[in-house]
């Protein structure tokens, strides 16, 4: 089984990517605690790209990573790239985003995710990208998730990313519409390799 190193230290995003890769013979492991990676992309591909290639490059080994985050129309893209970084807490960054919307009517955004796959030479293997479509609620809905899930409301299912289980979150968002489209090209990589 090939070692997979998944450039983070999210537990969490580890345990989402063995779901998105189970059928995969990977063992996948997060990157060493010492290894640090600055993101200076201006896109979710480029700091994705980033990561994978600089950590496959360091550790000699196959690396995966994403970037992702929210973007909201209304705010020219914003959050964007510092979806994490703007606010301490969860809780901070949904008060920042509502009050920047507060007597906004539109309020369409969209969820991004990037992947990208490195070769142990440091070389990008493939990638892909998801968009999962929603708007912004006015107050927060649902107890589950993490992040701005319970203010993101996604119209085809009536409910926000907070109120969704595990199970049809990873099947509609961002991040599961970035690994169908990544699948069929890890599986060309893994034929060549």
């Amino acid at each position: 089984m090939t070692s997979l190193i998944v450039a983070t230290q999210n537990s969490g995003k580890l345990t989402e990517m063995q779901y998105h890769l189970a059928d995969l013979p990977w063992e996948l492991q997060l990157m060493p605690a010492d290894l640090e990676i600055e993101e200076t992309g201006t896109t979710f591909g480029e700091n994705a790209i980033l990561k994978a290639t600089q950590v496959a490059k360091h550790l000699g080994q196959w690396a995966i990573a994403d970037d992702s985050g929210l973007e909201v129309r209304a705010l020219d893209g914003a959050p964007g790239l510092y979806s994490a970084r703007y606010g301490k807490t969860d809780a901070e960054r949904i008060q920042r985003l509502l009050t920047a919307l507060q007597g906004v009517e539109e309020r369409q955004a969209q969820f991004v995710c990037a992947i990208a796959l490195a070769s142990p030479d440091g070389c990008l293997a493939c990638q892909a990208q998801g968009i999962c479509g929603g708007e912004i609620l006015k107050t927060v809905q649902g107890q589950g998730g993490f992040g701005y899930d319970p203010i993101f409301f996604v119209p085809s299912v009536q409910q926000t990313f907070a109120e969704l289980s595990s199970e049809v979150k990873r099947h509609i968002s961002h991040r599961g519409e970035a690994f169908k489209a990544l699948l069929p090209k890890l599986l060309a990589v893994q034929a060549e390799h």
